[in-house]
């Protein structure tokens, strides 16, 4: 009769088991932000003020006429869902990309001026050269991009602190670019600034949707391409340049995070914090890893759960998502402050 001992793992299989965990913590981890978003997604579509059963919704889609709830489905609910799905996937992904990128929690699009850019040059089209349409869009698009390249060269390569400075003094100065041109709006286009103040999902048409779901098809793969660098990016330029990662790929990701936020903006405004709580949230359940999914999940039930906050926490009174966004975000950012992360990562 022979017996079978056994020995001491082989240093190759605890190398295997280590590198296991981690990718079966991230795929839970996807896993439950993917269920949560489909929870935000179904109760803002299905329930609110006015409640579609879900037979009736299948009903719809298939080509049903029901009084009152075929409209308010179509033109209201769902594209206001969909929306805000593509617009955190954008805020979401881009803010991981900055914050990571440059190694420093604070510096997110929306905190660094990128999106201010884009709503400031949005509301200078309406205002002065009065554009509407797609124009309008190119306008906050053209505007992000002016905003990150000043940004980037004020700040120079001496570290992400400067830039987050540089940043920051930007969007101070977009928001009393804002705030002037506001004054300056006839009654009509003041109505139109708004949206570009605070963010909204309202009055969306599918127009819009199918045009950022087509930007966000191309940008988004070629993000997740490019930022398979993120994780030795964050060890340093001096050492990720020795391990092969140029400079060039770092501003290639960043500039697609600028387009992804500037697509954002144009298809709902600077809806605030969005692309800055994403990273933190996703790390802290990634167990301290960047995970460009995670944060895109993240976004996405940020602004689908903030636009159903927005709208019915209040009996009678609908806000702008960028209120319940913002709301959120402040006391997270002093949170984060507080705690003293905001120079570590």
């Amino acid at each position: 009769m022979s017996t079978t001992h056994s020995g001491p793992a082989r240093p190759v299989d605890v190398v295997r088991k280590a590198r296991r965990a981690p990718r079966r913590h991230h795929a839970f981890v996807v896993a439950g932000l993917a269920l949560v978003l489909f929870g935000a997604f179904v109760a803002r579509v299905l329930l609110g003020n006015f409640i579609i059963t879900v037979p009736d919704f299948f009903r719809i889609l298939g080509g049903a006429e029901i009084p009152g709830a075929t409209f308010l489905l179509m033109s209201e609910k769902l594209p206001r869902a969909i929306l805000g799905v593509l617009v955190g996937v954008a805020f979401g992904s881009a803010g991981a990309v900055f914050q990571s990128t440059l190694r420093n929690p604070l510096a997110s699009p929306d905190i660094v001026g990128v999106s201010l850019g884009a709503s400031a040059s949005a509301v200078f089209a309406i205002v002065v050269l009065d554009l509407q349409g797609l124009a309008l869009s190119i306008a906050a698009i053209v505007g992000a991009i002016a905003i990150a390249v000043a940004v980037r060269l004020v700040a120079g390569s001496d570290g992400s602190y400067r830039l987050v400075l540089v940043g920051v003094t930007a969007a101070a100065a977009m928001t009393a670019v804002v705030h002037y041109l506001f004054t300056r709006a006839n009654e009509f286009d003041a109505l139109l600034v708004l949206r570009w103040l605070t963010g909204a999902l309202n009055g969306v048409t599918w127009p819009t949707i199918w045009t950022l779901l087509g930007f966000l098809l191309v940008l988004v793969p070629a993000l997740a391409w490019t930022a398979r660098s993120a994780q030795i990016l964050q060890l340093g330029p001096d050492v990720a340049t020795g391990l092969g990662v140029s400079r060039r790929r770092t501003d290639l990701l960043l500039l697609l995070a600028v387009l992804l936020t500037a697509l954002g903006v144009a298809a709902a405004g600077p809806v605030a914090f969005v692309a800055f709580v994403a990273g933190p949230i996703s790390r802290a359940l990634n167990g301290g890893r960047t995970t460009l999914v995670g944060a895109a999940l993240v976004g996405a039930i940020v602004m689908v759960a903030g636009d159903y906050i927005a709208d019915y926490a209040v009996p009678g009174v609908s806000f702008p998502v960028g209120v319940v966004t913002g709301a959120f975000g402040a006391p997270f950012l002093l949170w984060l402050l507080a705690a003293g992360r905001a120079g570590r990562r």
